[in-house]
């Protein structure tokens, strides 16, 4: 692992709400706003861009965790920005917090937990189940 960061580094990424991010169970539309697993997936990728820059081409990252508190809707066609912000590395395990907003209006905010590890062993333990 390349220790390329430091705690309060950021990145942030843009996300246009779309109609397949829209809350939706078994194909029944709850809600037309951004959907907190839909959330989840946005977020998880914004903070993973740490994990891409940290980890050599032998390594990869795999989630340990995801945590949102999800404060407000985002409506279909806004414009969302995530910001993550490299928080600690635990061992080989990267934590990341992050913030969604609309414009001024926070929608979320959370943290993720990557670990890095050898790709062979992640390939013997998926091989293992």
């Amino acid at each position: 692992m390349l220790f390329t960061h430091k705690p309060g580094d950021k990145i942030t990424l843009f996300f246009t709400v779309k109609e397949n991010d829209t809350a939706k169970f078994e194909a029944v539309e709850v809600h037309p706003v951004y959907a907190t697993f839909a959330l989840g997936r946005d977020a998880e990728w914004t903070t993973r861009q740490f994990v891409l820059s940290m980890k050599e081409p032998n390594e990869e990252g795999i989630g340990t965790f995801l945590h949102i508190q999800h404060q407000s809707p985002a409506l279909l066609g806004q414009n969302v920005k995530i910001t993550a912000i490299f928080d600690t590395i635990k061992g080989n395990e990267i934590i990341c917090n992050f913030d969604v907003s609309v414009g001024e209006r926070l929608i979320a905010f959370g943290s993720t937990g990557q670990k890095i590890l050898k790709k062979e062993k992640l390939k013997s333990l998926f091989d293992s189940l």
